[in-house]
């Protein structure tokens, strides 16, 4: 059996590529990138592929991608650190087919400092904002990073605690100071000044323009060895890994690389499959999020001339259904959306009012309904959408399901689902609104419960404002405290008395009886964590 031929131009490419760190990007014979790889080696990485033993014991997926591969760019970086980088950046740009790392919204580490605040800390975020803060990385390597902040921490003094002004209130219930690993400035064991200045220095540092920390290290080790104490040497040595993983300079790739995504010719093509009878220039998709029956959402986004639009994205906790029901949440999501778009007085099976948030129009629409509009899922959540538009009184416009397993698309009138390849430009247009409004549903599922788990045990408490819940957790320091304390001496407490201190308790009690015997309430939270709760 012969060796698939390779395109003349491609195996020239293949044979002149350096043995240089970099990222190689695969295309297709319609130009478009169907991989984005990196490699310590460019020349052995990329002809490891075509080797004829390669070729001929690949998996199924790799045959699939090499017989696939018509043309290959490279780009050359310094290190396979930056290699790494601009990999991430690469697949989130292009999202290939044959990527699976990296296409989700999950972004490399930075380090944030904020040298406006009284006392700066250096914590760790995922995404830059333009807030006046001063951001270093982004940072390969997150074990390192850690590792690396730790150390300078401890090294300079750097306060982790979150209060914005610490006081000697949050210095007793600290140990950072105790095990020497903090300056505290909060009970003016240094000025303001020093403080900035400590900071000041392990941000050069972090920015690789002082080595100062990691000479010093480097002598400590060497003496450990000398000692013959080896397990100490090591434990510096490893340290000092991370720290020139961490410092290492790295290029920041902000230059923009042309997407292979051509949305004019994707929607001119969804039109000839769906048979539209006008461009589908304003695209609108419905997704649910329903993993428990706490918190059932749904998401709507807006996708216009094939392009997110953003300001316009709308997030519904789903108020009607019981249970896991996609259908009717799907059917309450759309029938909601419209309401209000149409400013229609229609009430859901169950409402005796309108729900504040739908009662007015809203205003950056003029009551023309979307083009088209795509649901996540089968024939339930397809018909479920046509269902909130017969409750409405309202003819919809075309809508069609996409469901998930198979790419499928489901449409009125048709007994079989439309079956695209997956390199047709309207499907790849679809899923790219699909995935977004995946992605939109789930974050909000997620910040919700993350809310939830913020919430304190005594919100559920009749008459208890959060000056109360102030005033409570100041002077018992947790709800476990608290739960365990006598009525009067709950009732002793200012502006709280004896009748509230008796809800208080029979709440606790009722909880109690509920579970069967006495929970364990670990709710600690503090005043200010309090106040972020929602």
């Amino acid at each position: 059996m012969s060796e698939p031929a390779l395109p003349a131009e491609l195996k020239s490419k293949i044979a002149q590529l350096p043995h240089k760190p970099g990222v190689y990007i695969y295309r297709d014979r319609l130009n478009r990138v169907i991989y984005v790889g990196k490699a310590r080696d460019l020349h052995k990485r990329v002809s490891q592929y075509f080797h004829p033993s390669r070729r001929w014991s690949a998996d199924m997926k790799t045959a699939a991608l090499l017989d696939a591969v018509h043309d290959l760019e490279i780009h050359v970086v310094r290190s396979e650190t930056e290699a790494l980088l601009l990999e991430g950046r690469l697949i989130k740009e292009y999202r290939p087919r044959y990527n699976i790392s990296f296409r989700d919204d999950k972004r490399f580490l930075l380090v944030r400092v904020d040298m406006n605040e009284p006392y700066p800390r250096l914590t760790t975020v995922r995404q830059r904002k333009d807030d006046g803060a001063t951001y270093y990385g982004p940072f390969a390597h997150s074990g390192a990073l850690r590792s690396t902040l730790a150390h300078i921490k401890a090294q300079y003094g750097i306060r982790s605690c979150r209060p914005p002004v610490p006081g000697e209130k949050d210095y007793k219930h600290c140990l950072d100071h105790i095990i020497k690993n903090c300056s505290a400035p909060c009970i003016a064991k240094v000025t303001r000044e020093q403080y900035l200045e400590r900071v000041k220095e392990a941000c050069e540092f972090l920015d690789g323009r002082s080595r100062e920390l990691l000479k010093k290290l480097e002598d400590d080790m060497h003496r450990a060895a000398e000692r013959m104490d080896f397990e100490r040497a090591a434990d510096i040595r490893n340290l000092l890994a991370d720290l020139k993983k961490t410092t290492r300079p790295a290029r920041r790739f902000k230059r923009h690389i042309p997407s292979t995504v051509i949305p004019e010719e994707d929607i001119t093509r969804l039109q000839d499959v769906l048979a539209l009878p006008r461009r589908p220039r304003h695209i609108e998709c419905f997704d649910i999020s329903n993993i428990s029956t706490t918190h059932k959402v749904a998401s709507c986004v807006v996708f216009r001339d094939g392009k997110p639009d953003r300001y316009h994205y709308r997030r519904y906790r789903i108020k009607t259904v019981e249970g896991q029901d996609d259908f009717a949440s799907m059917r309450e999501a759309l029938f909601r959306r419209y309401r209000r778009m149409l400013g229609l007085p229609a009430l859901l099976p169950g409402e005796t009012a309108r729900d504040p948030e739908d009662k007015a129009a809203a205003r950056e629409y003029t009551g023309r309904l979307p083009d088209l509009i795509v649901v996540d899922g089968g024939k339930g959540q397809l018909s479920s959408a046509f269902d909130a538009f017969a409750a409405l009184g309202v003819t919809p416009p075309p809508i069609i399901g996409l469901a998930k397993q198979r790419e499928e698309i489901f449409a009125p009138g048709l007994s079989a689902p439309i079956v695209l390849p997956h390199t047709d430009g309207a499907l790849r247009l679809l899923q790219r609104i699909r995935d977004e409004a995946h992605r939109t549903a789930n974050g909000y599922h997620q910040l919700l419960l993350e809310r939830r788990v913020q919430e304190s045990a005594l919100d559920s408490i009749p008459g208890i404002s959060a000056r109360r819940k102030e005033t409570l957790l100041a002077h018992f320091g947790s709800v476990t405290r608290l739960k365990n304390a006598p009525v009067e001496k709950i009732a002793a407490l200012p502006n709280i008395g004896p009748k509230l201190a008796a809800a208080i308790r029979a709440h606790f009690d009722t909880k109690s009886d509920q579970a069967g015997k006495t929970p364990a309430i670990t709710d600690d939270l503090s005043p200010e964590n309090e106040n972020e709760s929602t």
